[in-house]
């Protein structure tokens, strides 16, 4: 069974209020989220695998740690998920970048897929879905249903928000519970419209999110 965590280090929170705030230009909006999704990355790699490896300093041979297993695979989906991108590259530069793109039908009010690519290699891949607000959930399901039907495993799957309401965090657990949820903070609900309260300063963020 998936976890959901949040991430409640001083420095997270910190930058959070800086970027919930009505009035943060977007200049300072963007330096912000890529610093928390790098301070967030150092989270959610914790439990990446390590082997022992043989290396020689220059007094000594040693044997240490190194990353083992499957490398990483980070896959904002399309457009705000972009901004957290850079921040964990800067942590794991030699992750690959997959994308998916989704769109709400103003009918149904459901995600519809518009784009999907991904690393060929993406069943041997620990996979970063990242996504800026969880909000009904629609399109983190949708996401990863997109990931899982070209191949991804659901055990190296973790999806990755600054904010969550209740109400996403609930239907992604339900369509997907082997996920493991990272988010900066849990918001107190979503309003009649759908957007996270209290949300973000962006608030084209918080328009475009279901």
């Amino acid at each position: 069974m998936g976890k959901f965590h949040v991430l409640d280090h001083p420095l997270i929170q910190h930058k959070l209020t800086m970027i919930r705030q009505k009035d943060c230009g977007t200049k300072v909006f963007r330096e912000v989220v890529n610093e928390i999704s790098m301070l967030m990355a150092y989270e959610v790699s914790r439990d990446l695998p390590l082997e022992d490896v043989e290396i020689e300093t220059p007094l000594v041979k040693t044997t240490l740690k190194t990353l083992a297993g499957k490398k990483v695979a980070i896959i904002p989906i399309l457009r705000a998920g972009l901004g957290m991108v850079d921040g964990i590259l800067e942590l794991i530069p030699a992750a690959k970048i997959g994308h998916v793109g989704m769109y709400r039908d103003h009918e149904t009010l459901q995600p519809v897929e518009y784009f999907v690519k991904l690393p060929s290699d993406i069943s041997e891949r620990q996979l970063f879905v990242v996504d800026p607000m969880l909000a009904t959930g629609g399109s983190a399901v949708a996401a990863i249903d997109a990931l899982l039907k070209r191949g991804a495993q659901p055990s190296s799957i973790k999806f990755c928000c600054l904010v969550a309401a209740p109400e996403g965090v609930e239907v992604l657990r339900k369509a997907h519970p082997d996920i493991d949820i990272y988010a900066a903070a849990l918001d107190e609900r979503l309003n009649e419209h759908g957007y996270i309260l209290p949300g973000l300063g962006d608030a084209e963020i918080g328009r475009a999110h279901v």
